[in-house]
């Protein structure tokens, strides 16, 4: 596949929030999964779904892949096994969740993969990171950046600036 824009949020409840991110960031460069060419800041939001849990740290990034989307979701759902996440409820505690958000115009629907994420206009935890660092994407017509101003960002604050 032809080098084509992506885009990754990550998040995590569980033990060293922020190390936990930044691991997965590292390992999707590493194994050569993306070239990342902007990480944002680690944001503290409350959790989403299920809320009777710690807060979680996101993050987004974005970068190029040449995998293929189930290529591309198979690496990142290697990741989250290698660095041990296990299988529980859903929305529930995660010592790391890596979602693919975009691939660059590609649309996938189906119960195992869907592209652009199905909830990515819905969280404002996902927005205010990946405004941060790509605001004048538009997805699906929407612009990131118009999205992330009219989004929930009940307490979504920034908690560790990258670099």
């Amino acid at each position: 596949m032809a080098p084509t824009l992506v885009g990754f949020g990550l998040g995590s409840n569980i033990g060293d929030k922020p190390g936990n991110i930044r691991t997965a960031l590292g390992l999707l460069c590493e194994r050569q999964i993306a070239r990342l060419d902007a990480i944002s800041n680690i944001y503290r939001t409350p959790p989403w779904g299920v809320l009777d849990q710690e807060d979680f740290a996101n993050a987004c990034a974005v970068g190029v892949t040449e995998l293929a989307p189930y290529e591309l979701l198979a690496a990142v759902k290697k990741i989250e096994a290698d660095m041990g996440r296990e299988p529980t409820r859903r929305w529930g505690p995660r010592l790391i969740d890596v979602d693919i958000l975009f691939l660059g115009d590609r649309y996938v629907e189906d119960p195992e993969l869907t592209i652009p994420h199905k909830d990515l206009f819905s969280r404002g935890f996902v927005l205010a990171p990946l405004a941060e660092i790509i605001p004048g994407l538009i997805l699906d017509g929407i612009s990131v950046a118009e999205a992330a101003a009219q989004a929930n960002l009940d307490g979504v604050e920034l908690w560790f600036k990258q670099g």
